[in-house]
């Protein structure tokens, strides 16, 4: 994800190697920033609007002050290719028991992750990818869909306002055991960041806040945190001038304690009732009692039961085994890249929804990724309430023996245009194919409307197919 807090690089030529430094005169020195120009107004700082200022070191990253956003875009662009990561993993294992460098549990992690990816029929497989579908958003359930639906149809900016404040409400309220956790996995990391005459200091404080929030103190581990740690590390940083990691670090603190404190059931609740003084919310939801309203939060993550994060709990937790050396460097490499483009791909300047789908059909090996775009023509926010919504989706396939596969489906209710993009061993074959997938939508209650089949030249990549993201057309533009 972007790093939304230290996106600014340090601007060259200011460092103390060159505080005594004469500096010549020179026409276009590349050295010298916001020269005076009688044709503009130049900021009073020595600062340009692009990052990579005569700095050789981030000259290439090509990346800018005036907003994360275009950090996310570059990054999104570096990504590795989830796919070929997925695959190249799970191939590698499969049959696998043992191998060398493999430690110890790793074999056992391994075989049950892949024991998850067999499909014996089409309802295991359903049950499967409807299991992944559910995991893939927070916000489901009948609230969310009217809150999304006021949000689409009014044009009250006050209206948006609340519901995205409330939606942000919700969104600590529900994070709050996570939130708990890097709170102290961030604080013990300080701990090692700082001298010892100092850590030894903090390790007192981080035990009476792992006590307070195990026996649910809000009120009292708040205190602690914002009247006792935070300024004792402030003054640390002031006392020091400490812009190392420990900086990074109290940074994060700072944001998961705004997050706690924004986290609690009290505000929640009046972001609700702040909510229900809209007469086009108050109108669908009716007299709703607060204790029907935290039910209902509670029964709108149905994806977060056990049984249906089965398979995305059990790669964590393979993940963390092989990234902390238990298993081989390549194995390492692929989920690095795996939790790499995991992170981009869940960022908050995603407003696409992002599934995989690895399984074993049938004795071979398939890795699946899903892009939907649920507001490809955005219907409702264009006062086209009666008309439906567009909906995009871009799948990417590697199937074991046959190769990669990329598909585009737009459906517009019941209609659906399709493309499919083969490899060479599928192109011969495409009328076939072509048929086949009439059929299948056809007996799926669908109206195929446009359906082509043809040989891919290169992979299709999400700023051709989503064009809105590189546009800046949607997701969230933040202000460094």
């Amino acid at each position: 994800m972007p790093d939304l807090l230290g996106v600014t690089n340090p601007v060259s030529g200011l460092d103390n190697a060159n505080i005594n430094q004469n500096l010549l005169n020179v026409p276009n020195d590349p050295r010298l920033q916001n020269a005076p120009d009688l044709e503009r107004v130049s900021r009073p700082d020595n600062r340009t609007e692009q990052q990579d200022s005569g700095d050789a070191a981030t000259s290439q990253r090509l990346l800018r002050y005036d907003s994360n956003f275009f950090t996310f875009l570059q990054r999104l662009s570096d990504t590795p290719d989830l796919v070929e990561s997925m695959n190249q993993l799970l191939r590698s294992w499969q049959g696998t028991v043992v191998a060398s460098g493999m430690g110890e549990g790793m074999a056992l992690d391994m075989a049950s992750l892949l024991q998850m990816l067999k499909m014996e029929d089409g309802q295991q497989l359903h049950t499967f990818f409807k299991d992944q579908m559910d995991t893939g958003s927070r916000f489901t359930g009948p609230l969310f869909n009217i809150l999304r639906e006021a949000y689409g149809n009014t044009n009250s900016e006050v209206l948006r306002g609340s519901i995205l404040q409330f939606l942000k409400r919700y969104s600590d309220y529900s994070s709050t055991p996570h939130i708990q956790g890097n709170l102290l996995r961030t604080l013990t990391r300080l701990t090692r960041s700082i001298p010892a005459s100092f850590g030894n200091q903090v390790l007192p404080m981080a035990a009476e806040l792992e006590g307070r929030l195990n026996n649910g103190d809000r009120p009292g581990a708040l205190k602690l945190l914002q009247n006792t740690i935070l300024p004792f590390l402030a003054n640390y940083t002031s006392r020091t001038n400490d812009m190392g990691i420990s900086r990074t670090l109290i940074s994060m603190l700072a944001l998961d304690v705004a997050r706690y404190e924004n986290s609690s059931e009290e505000g929640l609740l009046q972001s609700f009732h702040q909510l229900k003084a809209h007469t086009a919310i108050r109108e669908r939801v009716g007299d709703l009692k607060d204790d029907a309203l935290l039910k209902l939060l509670m029964n709108s993550a149905p994806a977060k039961t056990p049984e249906k994060t089965q398979f995305a709990d059990q790669l964590v937790k393979t993940a963390q085994r092989a990234l902390r050396g238990g298993s081989g460097a390549e194995a390492q490499s692929s989920f690095r890249n795996i939790v790499s483009a995991f992170l981009i791909n869940q960022s908050v300047y995603m407003d696409l929804n992002h599934i995989i789908i690895p399984l074993e059909w049938n004795d071979r090996l398939m890795f699946s990724e899903l892009w939907v775009d649920p507001d490809e023509e955005e219907n409702l926010k264009k006062g086209k309430g009666r008309k439906d919504n567009t909906i995009r989706f871009l799948f990417k396939m590697d199937i074991q023996d046959l190769g990669f596969f990329d598909m585009i489906m737009a459906c517009q209710g019941e209609s659906v245009d399709l493309q499919l993009f083969c490899p060479q061993a599928v192109a011969p074959f495409s009328s076939i194919v072509q048929t086949e997938l009439t059929r299948i939508l056809s007996e799926n209650g669908l109206s195929p409307n446009s359906i082509q089949v043809q040989l891919m030249e290169k992979p299709l990549t999400i700023s051709s197919v989503f064009p809105k993201i590189f546009q800046g057309g949607s997701g969230i533009d933040v202000k460094a």
